[in-house]
C-alpha cells in the first residue's frame, strides 16, 4: 500500500512538473490577459523600418509614459524569435505566440495590438505611430472606466 501511494505521489509530482514546464512554453498572451495590453511587432529582420521607427518613437519620454500608463508590454518578433520587453522567449513560446496571432511565416512586417481581454484590436502592416495606438486604447471601454 505504501509503495502504491509513493508511486502515485511520484506520478502526480512528475505530472505537475511537466504541466509547469509546458505552461512556461505556452502562448505567452494567456498570462497577459486582464493584466496588460500587448503590442506585438513582427519583422523579418532587426533593421526593418517598422521596428526601428517604433523603438525610436517609444524612446521619447511622452510616448514611453503613454505606453506605461496604458499598461502595455512590447513583444518583438524578429525572424521568428520573440522577446517580451527585451527579454527573450523560448523557441516554443515564440512559436506559440506566432500561432496564437495567426501569423504566416512569409508575411511582411506587422503591428498587432491585443486588448486586455485577449482580443486583437489593431492588426496592420508596416510602421505605426504610438499616438494612434494610444487613441485606440483610450476609446476602449476598459480604459474609459479608469
Amino acid at each position: 500500500m505504501k509503495a502504491t501511494i509513493a508511486a502515485l505521489a511520484l506520478g502526480v509530482g512528475l505530472g505537475l512538473a511537466l504541466a509547469s514546464a509546458e505552461a512556461s512554453d505556452a502562448n505567452p498572451l494567456v498570462a497577459e490577459r486582464w493584466q496588460s495590453r500587448p503590442l506585438i511587432v513582427i519583422v523579418p529582420n532587426a533593421q526593418d523600418a517598422t521596428l526601428v521607427e517604433l523603438r525610436e518613437a517609444l524612446g521619447k519620454p511622452d510616448a514611453r509614459e503613454g505606453f506605461v500608463e496604458r499598461e502595455m508590454v512590447l513583444y518583438e518578433i524578429v525572424a521568428g524569435a520573440a522577446s517580451r520587453n527585451g527579454q527573450p522567449l523560448s523557441g516554443s513560446a515564440s512559436a506559440a505566440l506566432l500561432k496564437a496571432i495567426g501569423h504566416q511565416g512569409d508575411a511582411g512586417a506587422r503591428v498587432i495590438l491585443v486588448g486586455k481581454d485577449g482580443g486583437i484590436k489593431v492588426d496592420r502592416p508596416g510602421p505605426v505611430d504610438p499616438e494612434s495606438l494610444f487613441t485606440t486604447i483610450d476609446r476602449m471601454p476598459m480604459r474609459q472606466g479608469q
